[in-house]
């Protein structure tokens, strides 16, 4: 059985997904793991402690726990985690050391993979990261990080001997802004739980989240600017239908979280639409299929979008995204057949495909069943055989030396 040491040094994969630095990554690990852990690989998943009270350890499932690693304070900031890098990396070693070793590490983000070239020296064995976000990337939508980040990107990507990417798209942006680097590019692409993700009752779903009979228009994820729930809102005013709906799920997230919570309602408040908007907490990962069954259209309007599980959710869920032109969206939305793919994130084209869908109800029902038969390819059991093949190359030939 090969063992493979997962990094998740600033969040968790058991944390709520739309809470603090929660997201599609949480989602991305916990449901990555567990399905290797059912093809019989044994998963350790270390991330940060995040609380006082966790427990040292947490059995989630046969070949899969998750292991806190004490290291800095608690309640840090994702921007000063930089710091305890090294401590973590300690923590993680002593952990390993003390257990029997491992074959692989699997680090995820940029800070994950600081930790994991360390230890890749330490315990040489090889070292695959999965990155979630490029700097460079980022940069391209609007969002700039730090020189820091980007020296960090560099030296990780100079020692990893696999790099996994979501989609063919974000092989390509990589290529382009990074050059091909010394390991190998592995496509490894997100899956979704269908037994919890699929076509249900509009009108049950409805019946539940007590929304009525208008449009029902939805944005899933955190509130920051990456995310454009300000979009989200622009659109519901450009589509003027004083009907719809715009169900936003979703928490206050990062350092700008809250002037960005503060600058969408301000823009409610604006367009007239108080009455229109309503602000769900964020939901327990399978409580969000009852939320995309309700809805009409997913707006997806992110600036940068590695893969977009939101996207795919909905799309399994038989409802139509319209998506910010970017990233793995331009994968998963096929632009006419399952949703559309908006340029530059305009409100008033958001608006435009919006009112198409909801003004064809025939069109409605054609995307809603392309986007769910398209979805089915989608597993996250092919995403753990993609990556078993992956690190069954890798420890069968020679490491990447860093330069």
């Amino acid at each position: 059985m090969r063992r493979v040491a997962i990094l998740s040094l600033h969040t968790s994969p058991l944390a709520q997904p739309g809470v603090g630095d929660g997201g599609g990554m949480n989602v991305y690990v916990r449901e990555l793991v567990s399905a290797l852990a059912h093809a019989g690989i044994d998963c350790t998943t270390y991330t940060r402690a995040h609380s006082a009270d966790l427990p040292a350890e947490i059995v989630v499932e046969p070949n899969h726990k998750v292991v806190h690693i004490p290291a800095g304070a608690v309640d840090m900031p994702k921007d000063n985690m930089f710091d305890i890098v090294p401590e973590f990396t300690d923590g993680v070693l002593r952990h390993i050391n003390a257990h029997g070793g491992t074959d692989i590490i699997h680090a995820n983000y940029w800070l994950s993979g600081l930790s994991g070239h360390s230890l890749k020296h330490e315990l040489n064995v090889p070292l695959v990261s999965t990155f979630h976000t490029f700097a460079r990337v980022k940069a391209l939508g609007g969002d700039p990080e730090s020189e820091l980040r980007e020296r960090s990107e560099a030296e990780v990507i100079g020692c990893s001997d696999a790099i996994c990417v979501s989609c063919t798209e974000e092989e390509r942006q990589f290529i382009d802004l990074y050059g091909n680097p010394p390991g190998s590019i592995e496509i490894v692409a997100p899956g979704v739980e269908h037994a919890f993700f699929a076509p249900g009752d509009k009108r049950g779903a409805r019946k539940a989240l007590e929304l009525g009979d208008g449009p029902v228009l939805l944005f899933v994820g955190r509130i920051q600017p990456l995310k454009g729930a300000d979009v989200a809102v622009k659109s519901l005013a450009a589509l003027n239908r004083r009907d719809a709906k715009l169900l936003i799920v979703g928490g206050a997230s990062g350092a700008e979280g809250e002037a960005e919570l503060a600058k969408v309602y301000s823009l409610i408040q604006q367009h007239g639409l108080d009455s229109q908007v309503r602000f769900v907490e964020p939901q327990q990962h399978h409580m969000l299929s009852t939320y995309y069954r309700a809805a009409d259209v997913v707006l997806v309007p992110s600036r940068s979008e590695s893969f977009g599980l939101v996207a795919l959710e909905a799309a399994a869920c038989g409802t139509p995204v319209v998506a910010n032109a970017v990233g793995g969206l331009l994968t998963i939305v096929e632009h006419g057949r399952t949703g559309f793919l908006v340029a530059d994130r305009q409100p008033e084209v958001f608006a435009k495909h919006i009112a198409q869908i909801l003004d064809d109800p025939a069109l409605s029902a054609r995307m809603s069943a392309a986007a769910a038969e398209r979805a089915l390819g989608y597993t996250w059991s092919f995403a753990a055989a993609r990556l078993r093949r992956a690190y069954a190359d890798l420890t069968s030939r020679d490491r990447v030396v860093c330069k």
